[in-house]
C-alpha cells in the first residue's frame, strides 16, 4: 500500500504533466518537527489543519489521505469547512492519487462548462 507521501507524489507529477500552465504546490504541515522548528513555524503562521495542495488558479485546495486508512483531524474537518463556508474556495478530499485524478477531472469539466 501506498503512503500518503507516494499518492501525493504521483497526484503532483501527473498534474504538471496534464496541467503544465496551472501552477499546483504543497503546503507542508505535516511531519514531526522539533519543538525550537514547530514555534518557530507557528510564529511564521504555519496554521493546523491546512490542505496538503493548492492550485490557485482554480480556488482548489485538495487533501490528500491514501487509498485505505486515514482521516481527517478535527483541525482538517474545521479549515475544510472555513475554505468552503468562508471562502467560497472548492475542497476536495481524496483518497490516494488514482481518486484524485478522477476528482480534478470531474471539477475541470465543470469548469469548462462555465
Amino acid at each position: 500500500m501506498k503512503t500518503e507521501h507516494q499518492e501525493q507524489v504521483q497526484l503532483v507529477r501527473w498534474f504538471r504533466a496534464s496541467h503544465p500552465s496551472v501552477l499546483i504546490f504543497a503546503i507542508p504541515n505535516g511531519g514531526y518537527r522539533s519543538r525550537v522548528t514547530a514555534s518557530r513555524l507557528k510564529a511564521e503562521g504555519v496554521t493546523r489543519g491546512i490542505p496538503d495542495l493548492f492550485i490557485p488558479a482554480w480556488s482548489l485546495w485538495i487533501e490528500m489521505k491514501r487509498s485505505q486508512g486515514g482521516s481527517l483531524s478535527p483541525d482538517q474537518k474545521a479549515m475544510l469547512e472555513y475554505l468552503q463556508s468562508y471562502c467560497k474556495h472548492t475542497v476536495m478530499v481524496a483518497r490516494g492519487a488514482d481518486d484524485a485524478i478522477d476528482q480534478i477531472g470531474t471539477f475541470v469539466e465543470r469548469l469548462e462548462k462555465w
